[in-house]
């Protein structure tokens, strides 16, 4: 093992720990558990708000599963990347107030409360945390994928070795300290993600002999490299500009980053996270699927994509140096799959238990479950990322995808249109999910563009017909 590599991590796995044990004590002098729990007390500033809403979207496919497909793409791919700049904007703008003063306004601490109370229905409220829960243990297996191949890469330990360290290092802090350790945890996170980015940008660049040396290698070897279609000329415009969907526009209804936007402290927090959030989201991005492309010239010839990253930075760097930047993988990964365990947890305990099971519980019973809930899935995870993939972040945009076509309608129409009621909202639900499902299965990328984006208009006109309908039914 390279210890001067591992060191660092090892460090920055003590910090992480040590803000776990400290949110514990919010978690046990809180007034409301659930608001703590799974909210943290709705007191997030504006550096933290914009910090975990960047940590949590930039997970295992930015760091990890990104460069490497830009490795085998080339520029076209950075190209495409970028659509994630507006990512913050469009939640927060969308969203933003409104969302969080009815969010205050029916007490809701969880997604499926808002579209409980706002629609009425049993139905919408089981859908979706059946909907949040498979989609989001396949995307939370692409994350535990990403953490234990980044381990196996650093240390030389077998993936599943690697795999169980890493589960309980992100298990521990989840577990004891709920969603303020999620959030301040994501805040450090988000740093270390935009300083590694930076080192390593720099270090790639002057190991290829800077900007115009790179190209030139890339150029002798593809000159599509180079393109905006990319080195197999597959990224068509109709596909880059539908890929803007999935990971701009929707974004809006992925329901990891929609609780972030019931969360903050003030208007003057959220309008904080918009500025900072845009920059540091769009530096990260363009200049993690850059070093991808980069990679190319300075190490040419790697054939599984999700290695590129790790095997980059220790080629590049010096050993104390590269753990640091190895650290912003990590701190992607972990900030990542800790968000979606504990939005998982909250649809299991406070969606369905506290909802169907037991409405009756007392605030014990409802530690006790939370604390079991988050464990169970965790593990369970854990052991369905045993046989992983070979690039991560499909599982991941399939997740993406599915979370979509399901939530992005029935949250901007029962923020924004009166008419919308249950039954739009169902059938938007089961339209967009059916047919995500079925183009992913059967017709994927159909007329060139990605798989979201006609599950998206299905769920769309869903919504609108079958609310239109029924009131002018209910009218007669």
């Amino acid at each position: 093992m390279n210890w001067s590599v591992i060191f660092p991590l090892l460090l920055f796995l003590v910090l992480i720990f040590f803000i776990g044990f400290w949110a514990n004590r919010h978690v046990k002098s809180a007034d409301s558990f659930l608001q703590e729990y799974f909210l943290g007390g709705r007191q997030l500033g504006g550096f933290v708000l914009a910090m975990t809403m960047i940590a949590t979207y930039g997970s295992a496919s930015s760091f990890i599963g990104g460069p490497g497909v830009a490795y085998t793409k080339g520029l076209g791919w950075v190209l495409l990347s970028m659509a994630q700049l507006a990512t913050g904007y469009f939640v927060l703008m969308v969203l933003g107030k409104k969302f969080a003063i009815m969010a205050r306004k029916y007490k809701a601490i969880t997604l499926i409360d808002f579209l409980k109370e706002r629609y009425k229905s049993h139905a919408v409220v089981i859908l979706s945390a059946v909907s949040i829960i498979v989609f989001l243990f396949s995307a939370m297996a692409a994350q535990w994928v990403g953490g234990a191949r980044l381990i196996e890469s650093l240390t030389g330990l077998s993936y599943t070795s690697a795999l169980f360290i890493f589960a309980v290092a992100v298990l521990v802090y989840v577990i004891i300290g709920g969603f303020r350790a999620v959030a301040l945890t994501d805040a450090v996170q988000g740093v270390i993600m935009f300083i590694g980015t930076l080192v390593l940008l720099i270090a790639v660049i002057i190991a290829g002999g800077g900007i115009p040396a790179i190209m030139a290698d890339l150029v002798a070897e593809n000159p599509d490299f180079v393109s905006p279609f990319g080195a197999e000329r597959d990224l068509t415009p109709q596909y880059v500009s539908s890929f803007w969907i999935l990971v701009g526009v929707g974004v809006v209804g992925l329901p990891q980053i929609t609780v972030r936007a019931m969360s903050y402290r003030d208007s003057k927090s959220m309008h904080k996270a918009i500025i900072i959030g845009t920059g540091v989201i769009g530096f990260i991005m363009l200049g993690m699927h850059l070093i991808g492309v980069f990679a190319r010239s300075v190490l040419p010839g790697i054939e599984v994509g999700d290695q590129v990253m790790p095997m980059l930075t220790l080629e590049v760097l010096p050993p104390l140096l590269a753990g640091l930047v190895l650290a912003a993988p990590m701190a992607a990964i972990m900030s990542t799959v800790d968000s979606l365990l504990i939005l998982v947890s909250s649809a299991v305990v406070k969606d369905i238990y506290l909802n169907y099971i037991k409405p009756d519980a007392s605030e014990k019973q409802v530690k006790t479950a939370s604390f079991w809930v988050t464990t169970i899935i965790g593990v369970s995870v854990v052991l369905f990322a045993l046989s992983p993939p070979d690039l991560l972040i499909w599982l991941n945009l399939f997740s993406f995808g599915g979370l979509q076509s399901v939530f992005i309608w029935p949250v901007i129409f029962g923020l924004y249109w009166t008419l919308g009621n249950k039954y739009g909202a169902l059938a938007s639900m089961i339209f967009g999910m059916g047919s995500y499902i079925l183009f992913d299965r059967l017709y994927p990328n159909a007329l060139g563009m990605h798989t979201v984006v006609l599950p998206i208009l299905i769920s769309l006109c869903a919504y609108v017909l079958a609310s239109l309908f029924t009131q002018r039914a209910s009218e007669n």
